[in-house]
């Protein structure tokens, strides 16, 4: 860390020293503080907390008025490549909520279908408080705004998008005559600042991987759909991640320190061949893909347990990550075990299991290779395997499987726990900024500060104190340096 920048972080380590330097000597040190021109002296806040600040966007409801806050700055969070004390955060499809059970078709009710994603970039301030710098809009290829509502097709989970009124949207967006979709649409959840000024933002439906220049216009697009032609570039994730597990797709989203690869990581597990085969298991994936030759891997995640969420992931090195486990329950509420957990993960013992690997394909007579579901063994999906070998809560015997075929996952360290340490209060743990060896930055996802009401409206989304969530940021200290 530079000296400036430690006196900027700790205040009363300026006074203790300050006296041992001319005037001129602690100027130049403190001019460091600021990092350019257009920032300010800046300190990180600890485990209390800062809010992200918010304005209201509106308020629906009768008997008792509900906030719809903007906000909803929680999805992702990426550090400035060369600001210090300025971080972006990333906002999900905009206010939404299930439609009630009975409601047929299902789907989504979109309280804003009009809001447009965006990009906050924000700078901490002497006081540990965080300002908005400015918001970036997310556009299509043409510079229209897009939305959160659905694609129809390449990327769609058949879900029908309705208003807070019980319609369907008749929103066309992007004017293809198609109401209530918009094929530019994504719910973005991982978030990747590049050093040129563009950004890469991971979506959990289709799941797209999109390339956004500075002011927010789409550049280029990979996802898992060879026929899509938004694939301009002809780059491909795998086929496999399409049976995605909808609104649990692309969760998260790094690219390695050289620039050249994007880290993708599946929230949960695929639905690999269906829902009905696969279930809720504890076998996510790790996806890699070169961003100049296109070439992809895949890992294998192995989850604490069934049905949770890996919601963020970091790159320290070209094989070693950050990742954050969670599942969605709110700490002073809901019983049994509650997990907010940031784990250290390796790649450098786990088995790529793509169907690239040619090696590995035919390394066993067992493995073959399907058009859409990717490596099998005897006819089985990875997904099947796990599942089929019977579920203990952590499906082990099925692990094991895979062990004697030397399919090993991706090794992992607890960094930090969340509950143990803080007692962290909210139920979506999503944004992680690595800030320095010895410091994290961690921000939730509020969704806007609303939660369904289970009968087809929103409600107050509250926290175990009766307070409304917000968006706030924590900065870990780490007793062991990450690097």
């Amino acid at each position: 860390m530079a000296v400036s920048k430690y006196f900027c972080e700790y205040p009363a380590m300026k006074l203790n020293l300050s006296f041992a330097l001319s005037p001129l000597v602690l100027s130049l040190v403190l001019s460091g503080c600021v990092g350019g021109s257009d920032s300010d002296a800046f300190k990180y806040p600890g485990l209390e907390g800062t809010m992200l600040p918010y304005s209201l966007l509106m308020t629906v409801g009768n008997a008792e008025a509900t906030q719809i806050r903007q906000g909803g700055f929680g999805s992702a969070m990426a550090g400035h490549p060369d600001k210090d004390g300025y971080f972006y955060a990333l906002t999900d499809r905009g206010p939404n909520a299930d439609t009630a059970a009975g409601v047929v078709p299902a789907g989504k009710i979109f309280v804003t279908p009009d809001y447009t994603p965006r990009i906050g970039l924000f700078r901490l301030d002497s006081k540990g408080e965080v300002k908005l710098v400015r918001s970036i809009l997310l556009k299509d290829p043409a510079g229209r705004p897009i939305t959160g509502l659905p694609n129809s097709s390449f990327g769609s989970t058949g879900e029908t998008p309705y208003a807070l009124d019980g319609s369907v949207v008749s929103l066309d967006p992007d004017g293809d005559g198609i109401a209530g979709y918009d094929e530019s649409g994504l719910d973005p959840e991982g978030l990747v600042a590049m050093a040129d000024g563009s950004f890469w933002v991971s979506d959990e439906y289709g799941p797209h991987m999109v390339h956004f220049a500075a002011d927010g216009k789409e550049i280029e697009r990979i996802n898992a759909f060879a026929a899509d032609p938004r694939n301009r570039t002809g780059r491909v994730l795998p086929a496999e991640l399409s049976t995605r597990w909808p609104n649990r797709g692309m969760e998260g989203l790094a690219i390695t320190p050289d620039g050249k690869t994007l880290v993708g990581v599946m929230q949960s597990n695929l639905y690999n061949p269906s829902k009905a085969a696969v279930g809720s298991i504890n076998l996510t994936r790790i996806v890699t893909i070169n961003i100049e030759t296109g070439a992809t891997a895949q890992y294998l995640y192995r989850q604490d347990a069934a049905g949770l969420a890996n919601s963020e992931i970091v790159a320290l090195t070209a094989t070693s990550f950050l990742m954050v486990e969670r599942d969605t329950k709110f700490f002073g509420i809901d019983t049994g075990a509650i997990r907010k957990n940031v784990y250290k993960v390796d790649l450098t013992g786990a088995t790529n299991v793509d169907r690239s690997n040619t090696t590995l394909v035919a390394a066993n007579a067992a493995f073959g290779v399907s058009a859409t579901n990717g490596l099998e063994i005897d006819g089985k999906t990875l997904e099947e395997v796990i599942k089929n070998a019977g579920s203990d809560g952590n499906f082990a015997a099925g692990w094991a499987e895979l062990a004697s075929y030397s399919i090993q996952p991706a090794t992992k360290s607890l960094v930090y726990d969340a509950i143990a340490a803080q007692h962290y209060p909210h139920d979506k743990m999503e944004g992680l900024w690595v800030i320095d060896s010895t410091h994290l930055g961690i921000i939730n996802d509020d969704d806007f500060a609303i939660a369904p009401d289970g009968s087809g409206g929103v409600e107050q989304k509250k926290l175990f104190d009766g307070s409304v969530d917000r968006n706030m940021l924590y900065v870990v200290d780490l007793p062991t340096p990450l690097y």
